[in-house]
């Protein structure tokens, strides 16, 4: 059995893991695993990924939970080119810096605008209060600041003159809120060079490939979840 990545290229870690793969040519079998349909939460799935999350892992008889984890994984087994997970030191723990932060911000911030604008209308059938999406795009826009002054700076990439696992991840959780209509690129030139930058270093055309799906999000309707995923999705939005 060969390595095999469960995915739902709707998700930003699963697009990440996609394209580091098959930008770095490393073989896998892409299990596609339909969040909005429950498939992660069947007793199949459960047996690769006991937290019943994608992305997953499975590589023969060992499983592996958590994107950043998969990514240094594939690093490491594959041997990946150094820009991606710098063998320096300090431009490593540049990195790790940036995959560190993350999660609580550009992450957070960014699927919370998503989440709001796209799916709390679809799934309430209620339109989208003003002030709430006022108060994630402000919210989303410090976390942009954050970014650029502590972690981007004056540089071509977060670790330096090369793309690295940090870059990647960031550009992917930055497309989410752009596919929900939200142009955060616009008016901030070295953001929008950053991106350009990216984009180019894995190769424009599996960039676009990894987001077609998630550029098509408008035209997503509720009957495609499955109902208990309909309640589940509506139960937790309107908690935020």
């Amino acid at each position: 059995m060969g390595l095999e990545l469960y995915l739902d290229l709707l998700s930003q870690p699963c697009r990440a893991l996609y394209i580091f793969a098959r930008s770095n040519n490393i073989p896998f079998e892409f299990k596609r695993v339909q969040l909005a349909k429950g498939q992660h939460k069947t007793e199949e799935f459960r047996k690769v990924n006991v937290l019943m999350k994608v992305p997953a892992l499975r590589d023969g008889s060992f499983t592996l939970a958590e994107s950043i984890a998969i990514l240094l994984y594939l690093v490491q087994k594959f041997k990946t080119p150094d820009h991606w997970y710098p063998s320096d030191l300090q431009k490593r723990a540049r990195v790790d810096e940036y995959l560190s932060w993350q999660h609580a911000n550009i992450r957070a911030k960014g699927s919370k605008l998503f989440l709001t604008k796209v799916l709390l209308p679809l799934l309430t059938g209620q339109p989208l209060p003003p002030e709430k999406l006022e108060f994630a795009t402000e919210e989303l826009n410090v976390a942009l600041r954050q970014f650029e002054e502590k972690f981007l700076q004056d540089k071509p990439f977060i670790a330096g003159s090369e793309i690295s696992l940090a870059d990647l991840v960031a550009l992917v959780e930055l497309m989410q809120p752009v596919c929900a209509g939200y142009n955060l690129f616009e008016e901030r030139p070295k953001l929008t060079e950053w991106r350009r930058r990216v984009e180019e270093a894995v190769g424009k055309q599996l960039f676009q490939e990894a987001h077609e799906e998630i550029m098509n999000i408008k035209n997503l309707t509720a009957d495609q979840f499955a109902p208990e995923m309909m309640e589940n999705f509506k139960q937790q939005l309107l908690k935020q």
